[in-house]
């Protein structure tokens, strides 16, 4: 008998080596995922010895048996995760979660540079990925071997915006004939004119997420880093293009599973296998990608959804913002920041501002600019040659004459890009297209030189008021967010438009404000400022 519990044991203990070969669950309390395989285990452990009591030693008895204490214990698993992740919720925790990400408000002129024709980046990833693909097709030795994998990730490399990706076995048996020497190259796409290099660095890439065995990047860093929670691989080169895998450390700051958060980075040489964990703050500045968009979209929106608690996000939804439907990248002094918009939770076709974070520092900055929402302004590009039938990139938000303007690509049918756009994001109507990005921009920032000038109106007497609101709705004209009021004790209507403060969608009935407004001849009071 003590020989049959013997070799079940063996078994079990087989099938959690084997399982977590495969699985790399870090063992964490704070994941998610360990709650679950060691759920899974007692059950399966519970599951072989209850089998061998019935089959081998032929009895079933309930008490004092491995199986039942084993059951036992993945039921005590079961309910105590399914309490910490209820415990971790909103619910609970509104205003913890708020504080996840803090935003500054900055101004759009003179935080992002002014950008020329040359400068603006036409590749998407779509785009980039068609372009990898061709190259390996016009390199037989390779493409026989190798395909590109389909990271693609974007970085600043020697001061220019490129995507890069490695490549990887085209199968089991290419594996096989190559692993003992390596991965030879990677992809490199210029984001600005769409050239592709096949890059050749000093060693051979042979640590990389195509790896079947021991250098697989994620097996090897989880036995070396047991119970550190990996956030997203991605891949980067250094400025000597050096490659890397770059991979966040994750840490929940909310009860047992909530506020997902970056508290360092493994950074893996995928040539020669050295590695190091770091601090967020000591991460080198040639590191593009250390905060993960999603974990960033879903700060931003806890942020903007629970500002004024929890319930207030499900019924009242009062000065309740979330980021649109979709993000883009941008090149900024070597760093790589995330762009999205900012709208009402009701999304509208207009944002009342945009943010940017830069991925490597988290630093996050609102900009409360009234704009077109993304797609509207998609919509109005394609509008423009509708009778192309093209589709549109993205868009990414550049400065142009000193104000936002989204950029876009016009793709036909078959992906290739065949126009650009250039949309006004404070007035999605105003749409330029062109052939060539130096034509499209050229068009742009010639479209007002045969406008007459307008006469100067006489400036307007302005006077200031303190007052609580009484009632307050926000509309949108011409893809602009204006807010009406009703002031305790005023008559007539005060209007302000999203530009005048961020602290707009925030406010609510019983707010005192104290603003400054000039009489329009409509009858609506104008305010001008905030104090």
């Amino acid at each position: 008998m003590k020989t049959s519990k013997g070799i079940t044991a063996l078994i079990w203990a087989a099938l959690i080596f084997i399982s977590y070969f495969f699985l790399l669950v870090p063992i964490n309390l704070q994941s998610i995922n360990f709650w679950a395989y060691l759920f899974i285990v007692l059950l399966v452990g519970a599951g072989l010895f209850l089998l061998t009591q019935i089959f081998v030693e032929r009895k079933f008895a309930l008490k004092k048996r491995i199986w039942t204490y084993l059951l036992t214990a993945s039921v005590i698993v079961l309910f105590a995760g399914g309490v910490m992740e209820i415990y971790s919720m909103p619910v609970f925790h509104a205003k913890q979660y708020t504080t996840l990400i803090e935003k500054k408000t900055g101004n759009f002129a003179e935080d992002v540079a002014e950008i020329s024709a040359d400068q603006i980046p036409t590749v998407d990833r779509d785009t980039a990925q068609r372009l990898g693909d061709r190259k390996m097709g016009e390199l037989i030795d390779l493409v026989s071997q190798f395909s590109v994998a389909p990271d693609y990730t974007q970085i600043n490399y020697q001061g220019k915006p490129v995507r890069v990706s490695p490549l990887e076995y085209a199968g089991f048996f290419k594996w096989l004939n190559n692993t003992k020497n390596g991965i030879p190259n990677y992809i490199m796409v210029d984001m600005i004119n769409g050239d592709v290099t096949l890059q050749e660095p000093q060693q051979n890439i042979r640590y990389s997420e195509s790896e079947l065995l021991f250098r697989n990047a994620k097996r090897y860093l989880r036995f070396h880093y047991l119970t550190d929670i990996f956030g997203d691989f991605s891949f980067e080169v250094d400025d000597q293009g050096t490659p890397y895998w770059i991979v966040p450390v994750h840490e929940n700051k909310i009860g047992l599973f909530g506020g997902t958060d970056v508290k360092g980075v493994i950074m893996l040489n995928a040539s020669t296998g050295e590695h190091q964990k770091l601090k967020v703050e000591d991460v080198p500045t040639w590191v593009d990608r250390v905060f993960e968009p999603d974990v960033v979209i879903r700060q931003v929106n806890y942020n903007g959804k629970y500002q004024s608690g929890y319930w207030n996000s499900i019924f009242g939804q009062k000065g309740v913002l979330a980021t649109t439907e979709g993000y883009n990248y941008l090149a900024i002094n070597d760093d790589v920041y995330l762009y999205t918009g900012i709208t009402s939770v009701v999304r509208d076709e207009s944002n009342i501002g945009f943010i940017l974070v830069n991925l490597r520092t988290k630093d996050t900055t609102f900009y409360g600019i009234s704009s077109a929402e993304e797609y509207s302004a998609m919509d109005s590009a394609q509008g423009a040659v509708q009778e192309k039938k093209y589709v549109s990139t993205f868009p990414i938000l550049i400065n142009l004459g000193g104000k936002p303007v989204y950029f876009m690509s016009l793709k036909d049918n078959a992906g290739l890009i065949k126009m650009y756009a250039l949309v006004d994001a404070q007035d999605y109507q105003k749409v330029i297209t062109g052939v060539t990005v130096d034509e499209t921009v050229g068009k742009f920032l010639n479209r007002g030189a045969a406008t007459p000038v307008k006469e100067v109106e006489e400036p307007k007497e302005e006077f200031e008021l303190t007052a609580k609101i009484t009632d307050i709705q926000n509309v949108v004209i011409e893809g602009n967010t204006f807010y009406y009021m009703l002031l305790e004790g005023q008559q007539g209507v005060f209007r302000a438009n999203i530009s005048k403060s961020a602290k707009l969608p925030f406010l609510k009935t019983g707010d005192e404000i104290k603003v400054k407004y000039v009489e329009d001849s409509d009858g609506v009071r104008t305010i001008v400022s905030f104090s």
